[in-house]
């Protein structure tokens, strides 16, 4: 008798399951996932590189269509490449699809210190956001540092000149660009009173931990976990680096701290200022600064100094784009005695805005944004997106849809000048087209500035030099994955001065 009750409640049990599977909501589609089989083939993989997995991520694209699955060892992730499905999960649904995974290897390695970019979504990441915001990112405090920006351009074309003054006119971009706009952010985090010595020291260990992060490769998608019992080697170098970081760092911070109000300690004038208020009423500790520090230096310079190249290269490759950009900015500047592109020229320089937009659209700096999660079971595009799941937008392939974009291989800056484009949003709030610095809530919180930055640059160092390919217009557009999507001949160019 017993056995018998057994086997019908197994039959039940079994016919339950067989029902649910039926009526439940299937996830998006992907390669056929067998456990077993899955994390071979992730094993397998662990030794690709970023730029490897992008290509099996468009062949599944292709195959499975805009939205689709593909599981890393238990869990599924999420890809979306289409920007109508981007638009409904991070503006339409943005609270939703808001938080972070809890895998994201860029999280381990601050060693789940308070950062803006990996942390979950919550009460504390909107303070942080909040504060960075109205101390750091305030258009008032942004117009405060237009002395610090003419000081590092100045250096900077200086630079270009004495290296083109060696080398016959000859020049490599990259060095000084990412030397020029570091130092720049340096001065706005710690002050202007650090010496050259110092901020090579701070570069090179932040170059250090990007290196280290790069070695990561597909390891993003582990759990932590894994990379500490699988890869105890490559985690403990990572932490060695962020011990040499933290020292670093921590000079500059004590050098900052100021005594008010009985003996409170504060810091002042620069990033350092941001703290917790409200619930947690607190001061940030220092290792939470140092990773605040970290991620503004390491986000400020490497996206931005990327975008530089990619828009000089191409400003290089089409002399005649470049010849528009002289002359527009000749038209604003006139007869005036200073030859220096300023901060208020900006908003006059339509074209300059342009062909910087059409840089970030061809060559975003980044090809994913950073995995975004789940907090609840959502409905997308007719499938199951379970709570916690790790969902990724592949950014390169947005703006490279030929739906949305006319020929959309072709470095083409008039397309921004045209009426459907007047007033563009590159955050996306009505409909995304392309997303450089992500949407919705997690938007890149100094989009702002990088923007500011980008046509600030571009402008002057055309208005200064002109800029020839070494032979004839050939320039080599071709990339790597490194920490961005980086030219893969870093570019090399010959500069002329035109003063």
């Amino acid at each position: 008798m017993e056995i018998f009750w057994f086997i019908i409640l197994l039959s039940l049990w079994v016919w339950m399951l067989f029902i649910k599977s039926l009526i439940s909501v299937p996830l998006p589609p992907g390669p056929l996932h067998i456990p077993i089989v899955t994390n071979i083939t992730n094993i397998l993989w662990l030794r690709r590189s970023l730029s490897e997995l992008e290509q099996i991520l468009r062949n599944l694209h292709a195959k499975h269509g805009p939205i689709f699955t593909l599981h890393f060892w238990f869990d599924p992730n999420i890809f979306i490449v289409d920007s109508s499905l981007a638009h409904q999960a991070l503006v339409q649904n943005g609270d939703v699809f808001a938080n972070r995974p809890t895998t994201l290897s860029y999280k381990n390695a601050t060693a789940d210190q308070l950062n803006i970019s990996s942390s979950s979504y919550g009460h504390t990441w909107r303070l942080l956001r909040r504060n960075l915001a109205s101390v750091m990112l305030h258009p008032s405090r942004s117009n405060s540092f237009s002395g610090t920006r003419k000081r590092v351009l100045h250096d900077l074309l200086n630079r270009l000149k004495t290296d083109a003054e060696k080398h016959h006119s000859f020049v490599k971009l990259r060095e000084h660009v990412q030397h020029a706009l570091f130092s720049l952010l340096v001065f706005m985090c710690f002050g202007e009173a650090v010496v050259e010595d110092k901020i090579r020291d701070i570069k090179h260990v932040q170059r250090s931990l990007i290196l280290g992060l790069n070695r990561f490769g597909v390891l993003h998608f582990l759990p932590k976990v894994f990379t500490r019992m699988l890869f105890r080697k490559r985690w403990q170098e990572l932490l060695d680096i962020r011990n040499a970081q933290k020292n670093a760092f921590t000079q500059l911070i004590r050098a900052r701290k100021s005594v008010r109000d009985g003996g409170v300690i504060c810091y002042v004038d620069t990033l350092l200022e941001l703290r917790l208020h409200e619930e947690e009423n607190r001061e940030l500790d220092e290792g939470e600064v140092v990773a605040l520090c970290s991620e503004f230096l390491t986000a400020g310079t490497d996206t931005t100094s990327t975008a530089l190249e990619w828009v000089m290269a191409n400003l290089v490759k089409h002399a005649h784009v470049q010849q528009k950009v002289v002359e527009e900015i000749g038209e604003v500047i006139g007869d005036r005695e200073e030859k220096e592109v300023k901060d208020e020229d900006l908003k006059k320089l339509v074209y300059v805005k342009a062909v910087v937009l059409e840089g970030l659209r061809l060559h975003p700096p980044t090809h994913f944004l950073l995995p975004h999660a789940v907090t609840e079971d959502v409905l997308l595009n007719g499938y199951m997106v379970p709570k916690n799941a790790s969902v990724n937008f592949m950014v390169a392939e947005m703006g490279w849809n030929p739906r949305m974009w006319e020929d959309p291989m072709t470095f083409k800056p008039e397309r921004f000048l045209s009426s459907e484009f007047e007033g563009f949003d590159i955050v996306g709030r009505k409909e995304i087209k392309m997303m450089p610095f992500g949407v919705g809530r997690r938007v890149c919180p100094a989009y702002h500035l990088a923007m500011h930055h980008l046509e600030y640059f571009v402008a002057n160092l055309v208005w200064s030099f002109e800029w020839k390919a070494l032979h004839g217009d050939t320039v080599d557009l071709s990339r790597k994955q490194e920490f961005t999507m980086v030219m893969k001949h870093p570019l090399q160019a010959q500069i002329y001065s035109r003063f």
